[in-house]
């Protein structure tokens, strides 16, 4: 019986992407098995959200997947406002459309910039995050911050956009197709690249079925699923937009998909822009939304009902939601139950890459223990969503 070596990948390791150990028996450079061990960036954020009030828990949701807060943000102010029984204004829900396909070309760009620095393409790198921090300074200009913006809230968002965020997401859009041009210019055929990628960390389709991964790595293997597809929310069944396939199933096919869904992304953002409708941007139910500011200068009523809404928060009735929606590592899904209080009473995420990080036990075995940095790094975890 031929010996193995247990390799330690982790849990300090660039390739991981994160806190992240992977146990990797070794047939000589082959991987035998792999186990994935979790838990090294646990943060509870699940558990505190049950002390904070329903408009507080939003600014747990932007600490899970870091890359892409807004949409965290909605699946969980979605899943409140169903159990409110309320649904914002038009303004409203156009708006979290643009920021949140904003939000996943910046992630899509982060995972482009790291994955091909993990197989030495280093110029991808600095052009994914000049592309990247268009798109950080469009969120500073809406809500005052680059990254955990909070910005969509239960009953609507912080604020309206602001005047100069138009002209800003216009240049964005000219400026995009030249960096989509060097990106494949740079990546499409380049022998390395390519060698490094095709044939390597083969997910079928049956397994993803198996494993419950979905989103980029589902599509790259033929299957079309899509939420903002097959179930819309927050109007996205008004956009016109492709779901991008492959049927390769390899790492190759998952940057390919990726980069489709960039341009997809910014067809809807475009779409949002030019046909952003007029009128409010939160719900005037006043029992969730701030009196307007101007109102707290000369009415105490507004006064004080602002600084309930503020310090104890409003009351949602009781019962439990299953809100899920398509975020760039797949489905999202939050399950929300209130007792009648001010207070989650629980919230449990379905969170993507902790499906992705499991399958990595079906995706690394057989393959050459070189080839194992190209195939985890294909599969886009976010250990912050992971362990929370």
């Amino acid at each position: 019986m031929a010996e193995t070596m247990t390799l330690n990948m982790g849990p300090q390791h660039p390739a991981t992407h994160g806190v992240l150990r992977l146990v990797l028996e070794l047939d000589g450079e082959t991987v035998v098995s792999c186990v994935p061990e979790i838990g090294y960036l646990h943060t509870g954020i699940e558990k505190n959200v049950e002390h904070h009030t329903w408009q507080q828990a939003v600014t747990d949701t932007d600490r899970m997947d870091y890359l892409s807060p807004v949409m965290n943000n909605l699946g969980y102010c979605l899943a409140a406002e169903r159990l409110l029984g309320i649904e914002v204004p038009p303004r409203c829900q156009v708006i979290r459309v643009l920021m949140s396909e904003l939000s996943r070309i910046a992630s899509h760009l982060v995972w482009l910039g790291t994955y091909a620095l993990d197989l030495g393409a280093m110029s991808v790198y600095f052009y994914a995050f000049q592309a990247r921090e268009a798109i950080l300074d469009m969120n500073e200009a809406v809500a005052g911050a680059r990254m955990n913006l909070a910005y969509v809230r239960v009953g609507g968002l912080q604020s309206d956009l602001p005047p100069q965020l138009p002209g800003m997401v216009d240049r964005f859009l000219r400026e995009l197709p030249r960096w989509m041009h060097d990106f494949r210019n740079l990546l499409d055929d380049n022998p390395i690249f390519v060698g490094r990628t095709r044939g390597i960390g083969v997910l079928s389709a049956e397994d993803c079925r198996c494993f419950g991964v979905t989103g980029p790595s589902l599509r790259a293997a033929g299957v079309p699923w899509d939420l903002r597809k097959a179930a819309p929310y927050s109007g996205y069944e008004r956009f016109a937009f492709d779901v991008p396939t492959r049927s390769e199933a390899d790492a190759y096919a998952r940057y390919q998909v990726r980069l489709d869904e960039i341009e997809q992304s910014a067809r809807i953002v475009r779409q949002a822009l030019d046909g952003m409708p007029e009128g409010p941007w939160r719900s005037e139910d006043r029992k969730i939304s701030l009196p307007p500011r101007e109102e707290l200068r000369t009415s105490m009523e507004s006064l004080i009902h602002h600084f309930k809404l503020v310090s104890a928060g409003f009351k949602v009735p009781a019962g439990a939601v299953y809100q899920a929606i398509e975020s760039p590592r797949g489905e999202l899904g939050f399950y929300l139950v209130s007792d009648g209080g001010t207070h989650p009473y629980r919230l449990h995420v379905r969170a993507p890459s902790y499906y992705n990080t499991q399958v990595l036990k079906r995706v690394l075995a057989g393959q050459l223990v070189a080839d194992a940095v190209a195939a985890v790094g294909s599969l886009d975890m976010i250990m912050g969503e992971v362990d929370r």
